[in-house]
């Protein structure tokens, strides 16, 4: 597919209100905002700035979630401007985790491994769970594919929460801890990137209909 627009999608005024679709965006709402709270407490008690990094992102992907709630079967303005804002969402996601990772490396703190790998397990399979019910619509507008990219990512930063967790304990050093976190702030810089143009390309699409024709 293409990373600006989907052929079959960017053309329609409006989508149609998927009853799946809605039932989809509530579970992955519940899920996301339950597992904030979880690695929000655990990387607090682990010292791990990868487990909070991944915190603010849960939070942030149910933040997405009910934005998409609010424009399901909205036209396709709405839907593109609604991408925006999340794109928006997840490039101040990606800043917060530099910034966090930069401070951490000032403190010099090493995270407790075992809850690293414990909690990033639990992640990974609400992560999983959630994109295997979202990879149907990962080709649609840019709504929908910032959704379907949220929750790639969010898996992928799972794996490499683990991986990290892994080699903390096998080097007794918060690196692993460090790098990781700047993978997943990459991973939300180049989706949120990815989301905002293709809703800039829709924005655009739309406002040449709304021009009459001379």
């Amino acid at each position: 597919m293409n990373d600006d627009c989907c052929a079959s999608t960017c053309g329609s005024e409006t989508a149609p209100a998927d009853p799946r679709w809605r039932r989809i965006l509530w579970a992955a709402l519940i899920v996301n905002a339950a597992m904030f709270l979880v690695e929000m407490f655990a990387g607090a008690a682990a010292d791990s700035r990868a487990l909070q990094a991944d915190a603010l992102d849960f939070l942030g992907d149910a933040a997405n979630y009910a934005i998409s709630l609010a424009v399901v079967g909205a036209a396709l303005a709405w839907r593109a401007r609604a991408a925006l804002l999340k794109s928006l969402f997840m490039l101040g996601f990606a800043a917060w985790v530099f910034g966090s990772a930069i401070f951490a490396f000032v403190n010099g703190t090493t995270p407790d491994p075992a809850t690293m790998g414990a909690v990033g397990a639990l992640a990974l399979a609400a992560n999983a769970g959630v994109a295997l019910l979202l990879y149907r619509y990962r080709t649609g507008d840019a709504n929908m594919r910032s959704v379907w990219i949220c929750s790639r990512n969010d898996a992928i930063g799972n794996v490499a929460v683990m991986l990290a967790a892994l080699g903390v304990l096998g080097t007794g050093s918060a690196w692993p801890d460090l790098i990781v976190a700047g993978v997943m702030a990459t991973l939300a810089l180049t989706g949120g990137a990815q989301v905002l143009r293709q809703a800039r390309t829709e924005l655009r699409a739309e406002a040449k209909k709304a021009v009459p024709a001379t």
